[in-house]
């Protein structure tokens, strides 16, 4: 029996309060976290729980909180997707290539939160390299849905929104390449933030694609989103491609109330393969923020019916270079068939990595080699590139661009395809902000009739983050009844 939930909390501020009230300590709050993560352990959300660590960590922040000197984050209890670097702890991105690796140092997104405070109290199951929109290509299994357990988490950030979902921790990272996010963060019910490409460092995070993956929060409300990207926000000096743009104070930056002009892409809501409940939710979404005084107008966006194969194309492009370095040599897996150099290699690889990931090394080995570059790679670039100047001529009329985060609700555990093209065009929603490096933001717009949670997205304008999370807590504010 699950015990009945005690610290059912969905805000760091609500935790905070009753810390310097007495009501609540903070080891009991670790403590109820690791008796849930026990309890809930056929989620298969947690690769792994850091106990003693989490607890000593409670007791030595409950001391700061006391005397004043505790960071924002005190009493954030926060767990990290399996492809975050996290200095002595094992990594595996979810696969058996990286079996027995320990992270030799943190990542940048790992200091910042224990800087201000976080307990960090386990690693979570993640697709395999973060590449999969179920979480079903784990080397370590499914996660489950905690809204209906014979459905999927949604990827490839599964763990991350099913641990936030369940009050196994308050928040979560997990990392966004073109929906890792958003799309399990609609899947669970919770909120979900892609920040613009270059608003966070990516120094320490296990890479798939380079010019598009993002950390970002997953939580169960806007005002922690804010907080927690605050704080892991800004220029890094170990990543290159980190932006000086300074960081707003976003958690100060809630208030903003004003009428908004909005727009939704008409094509979105006449998608091949639209469920008619999300369908439904998103026509009643638009006519309740135009009853609040908003404008919301339809758009038209010609390039939607490329925005996958143009992802795909690039993305698996950069992870046949990416993956390249999981050799059997360095460190990780090595095949006990190898005989010699070559056979290492061969051997190690085909073992160590899982059928999803090696699809994608295959297909970006192909689009980049010789004969097919042109036709494949360099075209993908050029319709990236026209993707993205569409959306930002939209975002020169209009606040934000309204849409689903996913064309279903969370689908049944084992129903994937054998088609992977069916499963890649989940993506639709998604994968244009990631193209066109924009903020993006998913949030709960309710159920459907058989009580499976449904997202709406809202895609935002470059380093608007601010304006982005203010509308959202002004919208996840509003009787959605």
């Amino acid at each position: 029996m699950l015990a009945e939930t005690t610290y059912n909390y969905s805000k760091l501020e609500d935790i905070q309060a009753d810390i310097r009230s007495g009501v609540l300590k903070l080891e009991d709050l670790v403590t109820f976290y690791l008796d849930r993560i026990q309890q809930l352990a056929d989620l298969n959300a947690y690769l792994e729980v850091f106990g003693e660590e989490a607890l000593a960590q409670a007791k030595e922040i409950q001391k700061k909180i006391d005397n004043g000197t505790a960071g924002k984050l005190a009493g954030m209890v926060i767990g990290l997707k399996d492809n975050i670097s996290y200095k002595g702890h094992r990594l595996s991105a979810s696969s058996k290539i990286l079996d027995g690796y320990v992270a030799i140092y943190s990542s940048t997104v790992v200091e910042r939160v224990l800087a201000e405070d976080a307990i960090i109290i386990g690693r979570l199951n993640c697709d395999e390299f973060a590449m999969g929109a179920s979480n079903e290509t784990s080397y370590f299994g499914p996660v489950k849905n905690f809204a209906d357990t014979t459905k999927v988490s949604g990827g490839s950030s599964g763990g991350s929104a099913v641990a936030v979902q369940a009050h196994l921790c308050l928040a979560s990272l997990g990392s966004d390449t073109g929906g890792s996010i958003r799309q399990p963060a609609a899947f669970c019910g919770v909120v979900g933030l892609k920040p613009t490409y270059a608003r966070v460092s990516r120094y320490g995070i296990v890479a798939y694609a380079s010019s598009f993956d993002q950390v970002g929060p997953i939580t169960r409300s806007v005002e922690d989103a804010a907080l927690l990207l605050e704080v892991i926000a800004g220029k890094d000096n170990y990543d290159s491609t980190s932006a000086i743009e300074p960081v707003p104070a976003y958690s100060t930056l809630l208030s903003n109330s004003s009428k908004r002009k909005i727009a939704y892409i008409e094509e979105t809501l006449h998608s091949e393969g639209l469920d008619p409940e999300i369908k439904q939710n998103i026509e009643a979404q638009i006519q309740l923020l135009r009853s609040q005084g908003h404008t919301v107008e339809p758009v038209s966006f010609e390039y939607l019916d490329y925005v996958v194969a143009t992802y795909y194309i690039l993305t698996t492009a950069e992870a046949s270079s990416n993956l390249a370095r999981y050799d059997g040599v360095h460190f990780g897996y090595r095949s006990d068939s190898s005989t010699d150099l070559i056979s290492t290699y061969k051997f190690s690889r085909s073992e160590g990595f899982g059928d999803e990931v090696k699809r994608r090394i295959m297909l970006g080995t192909f689009v980049l080699s010789a004969g097919y570059y042109d036709a494949y790679y360099s075209r993908a670039q050029k319709i990236r590139r026209l993707i993205k100047e569409k959306t930002e001529h939209i975002l020169e009329d209009y606040d934000f661009i309204l849409t689903p985060t996913t064309p279903t609700p969370a689908f049944n555990i084992g129903e994937q395809p054998t088609d992977p093209v069916v499963m890649y065009l989940a993506d639709i929603f998604t994968v244009g902000a990631s193209l066109a490096g924009l903020p993006a933001i998913s949030l709960p717009s309710g159920i459907n009739k058989d009580g499976l949670p449904l997202g709406m997205q809202i895609i935002g304008k470059r380093f608007g983050e601010a304006d982005l999370l203010s509308f959202s807590k002004y919208y996840s504010e509003l009787d959605k009844k």
